[in-house]
């Protein structure tokens, strides 16, 4: 679920204008999963901006403190929202630990990067959500070391149900900045994005597996 609208449009606005969010309904990217998609989103772009970054990782840090109201630590997953994890830790003024995708094959064999705190909870950041496996997979990691999760928070979510069953099915809380349906809706608003492109927009939303430009 987003935070609020205003501050999802808002966020919809930067993260177009620092080009991290790319539309090309013609021409589709092609996910890793191999879905066709009229969207990419590169969230480490923000990384280059200082007053984009510095109003991210401020909302983020401060919907957290309003949510979560006993003591926790910041876990960021690897590699993309290391940076963002940081940042927002900084901001809260909490200890800091990443996660790697799967343990490491060599030396400790750590997934988890940095110091555990035993019997504190943490919250998880995630940079961008499409079907909610990679967070999981980190929030799995983390429980698998006793370590409860307070929910997981990303800058921009796809809005796709298949990650909304995952997150419900896995019982785990889930907040992003914007998401989808508000970059389509901010669009249509106020660059007139036509009916057409905007009905296919929808479309692929829908049913992003059966989806055809």
């Amino acid at each position: 679920m987003i935070i609020n609208e205003k501050l999802a449009v808002q966020t919809a606005k930067l993260l177009l204008q620092v080009n991290a969010i790319k539309l090309n309904i013609e021409n589709p990217f092609t996910w890793s999963s191999g879905i066709k998609s009229p969207i990419y989103c590169d969230n480490r772009l923000i990384l280059s901006y200082p007053k984009v970054r510095k109003f991210i990782s401020t909302e983020i840090s401060k919907f957290i403190k309003f949510k979560i109201q006993n003591d926790f630590y910041v876990a960021g997953i690897a590699t993309g929202s290391i940076a963002i994890g940081m940042l927002i830790a900084e901001s809260l003024k909490k200890p800091f630990v990443y996660v790697r995708p799967e343990p490491k094959k060599h030396g400790t064999g750590k997934q988890i990067e940095g110091m555990v705190l035993k019997k504190v909870p943490v919250v998880v950041i995630e940079d961008l959500v499409s079907t909610g496996k990679s967070s999981l997979n980190a929030v799995q990691a983390l429980q698998k070391n006793g370590i409860d999760v307070s929910g997981v928070f990303s800058i921009f979510s796809y809005g796709l149900e298949v990650a909304e069953t995952n997150f419900n099915n896995a019982g785990q809380k889930f907040y992003s900045l914007s998401d989808f349906s508000i970059l389509i809706k901010f669009l249509k608003n106020s660059v007139g994005l036509s009916k057409n492109d905007f009905c296919k927009l929808e479309g692929w939303k829908k049913d992003p597996l059966n989806w055809n430009n």
